[in-house]
């Protein structure tokens, strides 16, 4: 029985590990934990206009939160708040 167990595990480790690797819900997990982890993802945020014109980007490595009114990120230290306009945040 304990020969059966010693196999068995790896086995049972394996088929998941494989299953789990082609599934995008777990690639989006492993991508939010490496990026808390390793203080965020190297990004690119641009604030439009209404108009289609740019107001101003930010590039760096750090995590960009929302809610219904606003997008903010830390970003050199300092906390930016963006309320209103066309935010464009684009990973590199």
């Amino acid at each position: 029985m304990k020969n059966v167990k010693r196999i068995a595990m790896p086995v049972i480790i394996a088929i998941m590990a494989v299953m789990l690797c082609g599934c995008e819900s777990c690639s989006r997990s492993m991508k939010s934990i490496s990026s808390d982890l390793g203080g965020g993802l190297s990004r690119k945020v641009t604030v439009y206009s209404n108009t289609g014109d740019e107001i101003k980007s930010w590039e760096g490595k750090f995590d960009v939160s929302s809610s219904e009114t606003e997008t903010y990120f830390d970003v050199n230290g300092k906390r930016v708040i963006i309320h209103g306009g066309i935010v464009i945040d684009e990973e590199q």
